[in-house]
């Protein structure tokens, strides 16, 4: 059985695409169509959201998140990962780890 280890910043994380996404009132919501839930995400989740399906870095949208609302950077990383786990235990993402993009270069 192969165990699926934490997310890291340098990992690419990539969005599934059985999502329907909209804005609604400047927070993020979205319905899994796979799973049939609904998530509200917020205005910062939304944000992030963007960010990864956009292809940005993680380590990218840290720096970015750090800038833009005034966070220690060990606290930005530590809640980007956290939440980015919640949307992978979901199922609204895959993660990459690095060591797996290595062996297909």
């Amino acid at each position: 059985m192969e165990t699926i280890g934490a997310i890291t910043l340098d990992d690419s994380v990539t969005v599934c695409e059985q999502n329907i996404v909209s804005d609604m009132g400047g927070e993020k919501v979205m319905l899994s169509v796979r799973n049939g839930n609904y998530y509200n995400l917020g205005q910062i989740g939304g944000h992030i959201w963007d960010a990864i399906s956009g292809g940005q870095p993680l380590a990218s949208l840290v720096d970015g998140l750090c800038a833009e609302f005034e966070v220690e950077r060990d606290v930005c990383e530590q809640q980007v990962i956290v939440f980015l786990e919640q949307l992978r235990k979901e199922g609204l993402i895959y993660v990459h780890p690095k060591s797996e993009d290595a062996v297909h270069a």
